[in-house]
């Protein structure tokens, strides 16, 4: 197996508390960059939140975003795949998310066209809309904006039991060929169009675009959301605070992003 693809996630894998990439990440990606392999990333960010990381990094590929919900080409600009949630769908989770039982635990986002549209502003929303460097367009009941199908819709919260209840109930609820849940934290809980993960996202960048197998690729992440792009590569790795079901699917697991994990995996399977 020779790895021509490196495909890094984004938070948790390549930035930490920080919100950057450290320098020694930078310079062990640029080593393999140097010896001709590419780096793409993929990440449940908005693009347009996740492309500076595209750009500290020097990628030259599309950009996977929104899970693979939404992969676009930097250089031009083109969308070349948009899959968003089904109106159907978004408008039964938004009517879950307004259940009294919930309304006061949540914050709720949805977005379309790469713009993030919020219920009301609130500490914590506040919060993710400062580390995600993009602005919050405040839009009362989101149900009243569902003239379109949205990229994702994400229910957030500091309360991680309301979370865990939350995703237990809709995994009971839906089938995957309804609707994509996943996490990209404890305290967020993603829906996306069933067809939409980064495993999907990833075999359309190396297969249709590039040309390649996935069997040369190599990719490394820390969460829920990650599972089918590390299952469906040829190499994958998990970051060392990635959960328990994350590393089990990993054929290594890096010290955590704190430690320049992925610097290290690159060091150990590239270099």
């Amino acid at each position: 197996m020779g790895i021509c693809l490196l495909v890094l996630d984004v938070d948790g894998t390549i930035a930490g508390k920080s919100n950057q990439v450290s320098e020694v990440v930078k310079t062990a990606i640029a080593e393999v960059q140097n010896r001709g392999i590419r780096v793409a990333i993929a990440t449940g960010r908005m693009y347009c939140s996740a492309l500076r990381f595209h750009q500290a990094i020097g990628a030259q590929l599309p950009l996977i975003a929104y899970n693979g919900a939404w992969i676009q080409d930097p250089t031009t600009g083109e969308i070349l795949r948009h899959s968003p949630l089904s109106l159907q769908s978004a408008r039964e989770l938004l009517d879950y998310y307004e259940d009294p039982q919930w309304r006061d635990r949540l914050d709720v986002h949805c977005y379309w066209d790469d713009r993030l549209y919020v219920r009301e502003s609130t500490p914590y929303t506040v919060e993710y809309v400062k580390r995600s460097g993009i602005e919050a367009n405040i839009g009362g009941d989101l149900r009243t904006l569902l003239d379109r199908p949205p990229t994702k819709v994400l229910a957030l919260s500091p309360d991680t039991e309301a979370i865990r209840q939350i995703t237990t109930h809709l995994k009971n609820r839906y089938l995957p060929s309804e609707i994509y849940l996943t996490q990209s934290s404890p305290n967020f809980l993603e829906a996306t169009h069933p067809n939409v993960n980064k495993g999907t996202a990833l075999r359309f960048l190396a297969e249709e675009i590039l040309g390649d197998s996935l069997e040369n690729v190599m990719a490394i992440g820390d969460n829920y959301n990650d599972l089918e792009m590390l299952k469906s590569v040829g190499l994958g790795v998990a970051m060392g605070d990635a959960p328990t079901e994350v590393r089990k699917v990993s054929q290594w697991v890096a010290p955590s992003v704190e430690e320049d994990g992925v610097a290290a995996a690159i060091a150990k399977f590239l270099l």
